[in-house]
């Protein structure tokens, strides 16, 4: 029956290979062993097996010697040679060792002829018996397999059933199919005395057998044969072959079709490269190659060894090992990416669990439930093997965990770049493939760039910061420094493919209504786009998913750890639950914020490792560099930059394929420089300062171009963060900021218009945001400004384009009025929580809840007075430096009585109330009440000189009083805050501002004043009355000019409205002008002598 069953499962020509098996349905003991642990040891070409150059690598396994050709056949002048019994090892009768002859004479011999060997006869029956035994491993005799210790196996069955049919006991190619069907049917499990335990999985036996056959065809190609006796020894070898290859494939199909041993498999090495082409030309032809190799890919490719990742040890690199010997062979590289599990259908947390490379692409780590792990939840976290207890943990043991770990990481990915560089270069359908991998893994992971993301629902961050990296190293070629390839990346590529799926992206500039419209009207070409623009759009896209989310989850635990810090601080530093009910559940609560603290440090390390490591850093800022050169190319009207560079301001006219890219393009890029100031400062220092600024002032010179006002107010974060210098990090962008031909000319003008524009961006938080940008503006201003040609750029913005720097100064005055007073104001409340709480008897008679509640409101208004103290004291600088330089735009009627007011009355606050300002630890709040009255001080020398200044001080009926000055004097004196020659300035201004006071107080005695006469708005006498379009009010001319500086709109029906729609009320003002001229009193009290009316003492303290 078993010869039946043998018989009924034979392949008698290469047609008959079975193909239907599901793929990794069992666990795999094929072309890989079990262990998984395939490796190539060594690397080169594979010649045919049959070449010269081929090295079968030997069995292991004891068998007959292949030497199985016969003796030559002997000359008739001699006696045939003996016969012997058949023998695997044929014996060749030696020569006859000749006597010496006598010593030659003097005379030279010639040269004789080399015989030539006469063809050698091959006994091929004997031949064809020894071979298969050999090549199998196999006898029909008891006899040699006892001789052979079983290492050659006895195939008894076999033997009897030919026997049974009269047949001889010699295997040749008739039976050579029987043969190998009957060993492969022996079952390691229940081998009886007569047969040994098979050491060997199916697969590996087959192999051997081809290893074996080889070494056989290689000695028949050695020797001289007869041509017919070696042709048919060749034949007889090619048929032995189809059988072990048809086989493997059968094997390779069903792995639980022969019995196989429980035993780990072996190692294989770099010979069994020519076994894999062997596999393609049987199968190949037929188009059963995915049906062989292709369950043998899927099942390696899930090994259970990945699941583990990196936790596991090693296990990870045999699968990719083996991988890359597989892919070796164009033809099965180019049958992976035709499998259905290349590109698999599936929900998107199964996508990098089902598709072929999936679960190599998603080694590493990835955050869950705020967790760095390896994998999946169960195994052991990265972060909390390698950086806990960071505070106590020696620094260089923490350095070199995450080198060990980078080193790991660049083996996996350079590895995987080279399985899909070398999938792309197997066929131009393998490329489309890979291709299709890559658009379906960005388009499935879209939500990975929302603010709140479930992990659970898109892929792991290892599986798409692995994919990026792999793309980066695609672009290597087309990200050179001269950008020599970037005018073949397509810019209608979104017209043109549908690889990227951007419905629900936001446009730089653009409704999705007018981007389909544009697609519409572009999509037509003549050819597809090419790889690069292939890989740069798909790179753009998976950095938004990958890289720049990772990005924000580092900056998302740097904001909790300090948040976590800050309240361990807080706890720590009162005392007041000591010795009470609450102490143990407050240590409690310390010890698990301590413990919160090292959990989140040690995930932002982790996640440190893969995106600040060094060739990662270095791809990426050429990238960014790429990007960002490419875009301003885009709207470059010349199409050439940077070859030469770009000319600002870019034209009012924004081209519609710019308008409708995602918005994600100039995001990321802008998110990357930010990242990498922060965190890499040094990686800059090669390459990327240079485009970061062109980058930068393209944008703001031209802000029409970008609509999202919060990208915009980024790019001068980028600018802000630029110029600090902190630790051992020198300021990135300072020097060329000082030094950049195009920054020299461009900067001081567009920050100031950015400081307008920043009013209004349209948020509800527009208030508050402005503030931010304002304050990178003012530390940016203060960077610069000893740099003269900056100063004469303010200077031509005052001069030559006065009404946007007369705005500028507006809203600047509106800040400095705001931060302070709130400031000054959040001090104070401060100011009496802390004295209530000194008197600690009486604090602590007061209710729990009471002193919970205002212990409570002192935190916040700690929080809120430390940001707009730092806040005020930017905007004061920033008005100190401008009025050194630039005295006219503050002159301006809608700018200068506001601008008194506000210094007259901050003044008033910090000497006439400075009792209600002390605090405890006032630098804390970054509070310096004497730098902030020097600052105010300077502000009224810078414009003591200008007479409407000192008219609009002494117009200040609510804050000013001479005895401010002279307190304020004294206090300036006595802390050597100013010196002589200043105070001496201070009190001829004071004397100046009382003059004109008493002026004023004589011409302003006007008695009853009509109300038409009034401002509606400011209730003050109209000098030049307005009539407005739309309302048709009537106000004042320098009333509804500083009203439209900061809001473009009417404020009595709220109609847009500009300066030159409004009408002059001539007769208006010529009544106005008569009633003036009728009751204005003409005597002054301006007859005191100086010394009287000013007491400020300047001598030195």
């Amino acid at each position: 029956m078993a010869a039946q069953k043998a018989q009924g499962s034979r392949v008698e020509d290469k047609t008959r290979v079975r193909v239907t098996q599901p793929a990794g349905r069992r666990v795999r003991r094929a072309l890989l062993p079990s262990s998984w642990r395939l490796q190539v040891r060594a690397t080169g070409s594979s010649g045919s097996p049959g070449s010269a150059s081929s090295t079968p690598v030997a069995s292991t396994s004891a068998s007959p010697a292949p030497a199985t050709i016969l003796p030559p056949v002997a000359a008739p002048t001699k006696p045939p040679p003996p016969q012997h019994p058949p023998n695997p090892t044929p014996v060749v009768p030696k020569r006859p060792v000749e006597p010496a002859s006598a010593a030659p004479s003097p005379v030279p011999l010639k040269k004789k002829a080399l015989a030539v060997a006469a063809p050698i006869q091959l006994d091929l029956p004997r031949w064809e018996d020894a071979t298969i035994s050999n090549v199998f491993g196999i006898t029909l005799k008891k006899e040699v397999a006892e001789k052979s210790s079983y290492e050659i196996v006895w195939l008894k069955g076999l033997a009897e059933e030919l026997q049974g049919e009269g047949v001889p006991l010699q295997l040749n190619a008739g039976v050579a199919d029987r043969t190998l069907i009957a060993r492969l049917e022996l079952d390691p499990h229940s081998m009886s005395d007569d047969l040994e335990f098979l050491p060997q999985t199916v697969l590996e036996y087959l192999i051997g057998c081809w290893k074996r056959l080889n070494a056989s065809r290689a000695v028949i190609l050695r020797k001289t044969l007869v041509p017919l006796h070696q042709q048919h020894a060749l034949d007889t070898l090619d048929k032995v072959r189809d059988l072990i290859i048809s086989y493997t494939g059968l094997t390779l199909q069903e792995p639980e079709m022969f019995p196989q041993p429980n035993i780990p498999g072996k190692e294989l090495g770099a010979a069994e490269l020519t076994f894999l082409h062997d596999i393609v030309r049987r199968f190949e032809p037929d188009n059963e190659l995915d049906t062989v190799l292709g369950p043998v890919v899927v099942r390696l490719c899930s090994h259970e060894s990945l699941q583990a990742g990196f936790a596991s040890g090693d296990g990870w690199r045999g699968v990719v090992s083996g991988l890359e010997a597989l892919i070796s062979v164009k033809a099965i590289a180019a049958m992976i990416t035709r499998l259905p599990e290349w590109n698999p259908d599936v929900p998107v947390p199964e996508f990098e669990l089902k598709s072929v490379m999936g679960q190599l692409l998603r080694l590493g780590y990835s955050l869950v439930n705020g967790i760095v792990l390896t994998f999946f939840v169960h195994q052991p976290s990265i972060s909390g093997t390698y950086f806990t207890n960071h505070e106590t943990r020696p620094q260089g043991e923490i350095t070199s965990a995450m080198a060990s770990l980078r080193g790991t990481l660049k083996t996996l990915q350079a590895s995987l770049f080279q399985i899909f560089n070398t999938l792309v270069r197997a066929s131009p359908d393998a490329r489309e493939a890979v291709l299709q991998y890559f658009s379906r893994a960005v388009n499935i992971n879209r939500k990975r760039a929302g603010m709140q993301v479930d992990p659970l629902t898109v892929s792991t961050d290892c599986f798409v910061m692995n994919l990026q990296i792999i793309l980066l190293q695609f672009c290597e070629p087309f990200m050179d420094s001269q950008y020599s390839k970037m005018d073949k990346i397509d810019p209608a590529y979104y017209a043109h493919s549908s690889r990227i799926d951007l419905s629900e992206e936001t446009r730089i500039n653009a409704t999705n209504e007018e981007a389909e419209e544009w697609r519409t009207q572009n999509e037509t070409i003549s050819a597809p786009p090419n790889f690069i623009s292939d890989i740069f759009y798909l790179t753009l896209a998976v950095n938004h998913i990958g890289q720049q989310k990772l990005t924000n989850n580092v900056e998302e635990l740097m904001k909790q750890y300090d948040d976590i810090r800050r309240n361990l601080e807080i706890l720590q530093e009162d005392q007041s639950w000591m010795g009470t009910a609450y102490q143990a559940r407050t240590e409690a609560v310390i010890n698990a914020g301590k413990a919160e603290k090292d959990k989140v440090y040690a995930a932002q390390l982790a996640y440190e490792t893969q995106l600040s490591e060094p060739e990662l850093v270095f791809r990426s800022i050429s990238f960014a560099n790429l990007v960002s050169t490419w875009l301003v190319r885009h709207v470059d009207p010349l199409k050439r930059h940077p070859n030469p560079a770009i000319v600002l301001p870019l034209p009012k006219d924004v081209p519609i394929s710019f308008r409708v890219l995602p918005e994600y393009l100039v995001e990321d890029v802008i998110e990357y420089h930010l990242y990498v100031i922060r965190q890499s400062p040094k990686s800059l220092e090669l390459s990327g300062r240079n485009e970061m600024i062109v980058w930068c002032l393209t944008w703001l010179t031209s802000t029409w171009f970008i609509k999202n006002p919060f990208l915009k107010a980024k790019i001068v974060e980028v600018l802000f963060l630029g110029t600090w210098s902190w630790g051992e990090h020198r300021s990135v962008l300072t020097t060329l900021l000082n030094t950049h031909p195009m920054a020299l000319k461009h900067l001081m003008p567009c920050l100031m218009n950015f400081y307008v524009e920043v009013e209004q961006t349209g948020a509800s938080s527009q208030f508050y945001d402005k503030f931010n940008s304002r304050r990178n503006i003012a530390y940016i201003f203060k960077v610069i400004w000893n740099n003269s040609p900056h100063r004469d750029a303010l200077k031509d913005q005052a001069a030559h384009h006065s009404d946007r720097f007369v705005r500028f100064v507006n809203l600047m005055i509106n800040d400095v009025t705001y931060l302070l007073d709130e400031s000054l104001t959040q001090l104070s409340k401060i100011n009496q929580i802390q004295t209530e709480m000194k008197d600690r008897t009486s604090y602590e008679a007061q209710p729990q809840q009471y002193r919970r509640e205002r212990e409570g409101e002192l935190r916040t208004l700690e929080r809120q007075a430390s940001s707009y103290v730092q806040l005020g004291n930017s905007t004061v600088g920033l008005l100190k430096l401008f009025t050194s330089e630039v005295k006219s735009p503050f002159m301006v009627p809608e700018i200068v009585d506001r601008l008194a007011a506000m210094l007259d009355y901050n003044l008033d606050v910090l000497i006439g109330r400075s009792q209600q300002l002390k605090v405890k630890n006032p630098e804390k709040y970054k509070f310096n009440p004497r730098q902030l009255l020097g600052d105010l001080i300077d502000i009224f020398l810078n414009l003591s000189d200008q007479g409407d200044f000192a008219r609009a001080v002494a117009g200040d009926g609510r804050s000013y009083r001479k005895e401010l000055f002279e307190s304020a004097a004294k206090t300036l004196r006595k802390n050597n805050l100013k010196s002589p020659d200043e105070i001496e300035k201070l009190r001829l201004f004071t004397l100046k501002v009382e003059e004109m006071k008493a002026t004023l107080e004589a011409e302003d005695d006007l008695g009853e004043i009509p109300d038409e006469f009034l401002d509606p708005l400011m209730y003050t006498i109209m000098r030049d009355p307005v009539t407005l379009p739309t309302s048709k009010a009537v106000v004042d001319r320098a009333t509804i000019k500083s009203h439209l500086l900061s809001d473009s709109k009417d404020p009595f029906n709220r109609t847009p409205l500009s300066l030159d729609q409004v009408e002059p009320n001539v007769e208006l003002k010529q009544r106005i002008d008569a009633f003036l001229a009728e009751r204005r009193n003409k005597n002054t009290a301006l007859d005191k002598p100086a010394e009287e009316v000013v007491h400020m003492d300047v001598s030195p303290e």
